[in-house]
């Protein structure tokens, strides 16, 4: 990954960064990796992250068709 500093704006590459990173998913992942979590939990956490967009495709297909 990389992140362009244009006129030695630091701050503004950094927030560019923060972005990139968030959207990759890397401060989730290392928040899940900073302790164990057992494989039942993992299971759950897993299923409702699965329902949760599942909800989330059907309202935006709600919304874009109208209904």
């Amino acid at each position: 990954m990389q992140v362009v500093v244009r006129d030695n704006n630091v701050e503004q590459a950094m927030r560019a960064l923060k972005k990139k990173l968030q959207r990759e998913g890397v401060f989730r992942e290392m928040k899940l990796r900073r302790a164990f979590e057992k494989p039942s939990e993992k299971k759950a956490r897993e299923k409702a992250e699965a329902v949760r967009r599942g909800r989330k495709l059907l309202r935006k297909r709600l919304d874009r068709d109208g209904y």
